[in-house]
């Protein structure tokens, strides 16, 4: 049985689409929720599911990434991951902290990488014409959002569509993809999936 982190920084929608679905033979199971923010919902959506939580404010760092990720990885290492899952986590890893889980590191993404690869996907896809969005799961390399990909879905953009609606409707893609792609990556296989 793997054992998986999930990183988040907000309410963890696709924290707990991932937790929910790692149950029954499900290869793999969360054994800690960990945040960059202490008020973080999502801590306590886990918390009421009976995963263990931690977090590490990151703004008493400042601009100290080395310091506040030394502080990341003691719960981290302490729950002996085999997985590290990204979901929602708000922050730039340092290479030394991804290269510490290469192989071993997933992250969502809101767009089709490597189409609009950091912040505002949803307007960047309607400001190019894009006639489909989506969301990339990945490997995470030091690189911004320039892994491996894993999996992708994809979702009609339509004429109406602003930046929210868009969100809105690539985020229930982003639930069925990152579960989907987190069973087979526990069970060994890396082949890119497609929804």
């Amino acid at each position: 049985m793997k054992r998986v982190a999930i990183l988040i920084s907000g309410g963890g929608s696709n924290m707990l689409a991932l937790a929910d679905s790692m149950a029954g033979d499900h290869p793999a199971r969360a054994v800690l929720i960990l945040s960059n923010d202490p008020s973080a919902v999502g801590l306590q959506k886990a918390a009421a599911r009976g995963i263990a939580t931690a977090a590490v404010d990151h703004r008493p760092f400042g601009k100290d990434r080395a310091g506040f990720e030394a502080e990341l990885l003691k719960p981290l290492l302490a729950a002996k991951p085999d997985i590290v899952c990204l979901a929602g986590f708000m922050r730039v890893l340092t290479p030394a902290f991804v290269e510490g889980f290469a192989g071993r590191m997933l992250n969502i993404h809101p767009s089709l990488l490597p189409k609009y690869p950091g912040l505002h996907t949803h307007q960047r896809a309607l400001d190019a014409g894009d006639l489909e969005a989506g969301c990339t799961v990945h490997e995470v390399t030091p690189v911004l959002d320039d892994g491996p990909i894993l999996g992708q879905a994809r979702v009609p953009v339509l004429a109406d569509d602003t930046a929210e609606t868009l969100a809105a409707r690539v985020l229930k893609d982003e639930h069925r993809l990152y579960p989907a792609v987190l069973r087979r990556f526990a069970a060994g296989d890396r082949r890119p999936l497609y929804l």
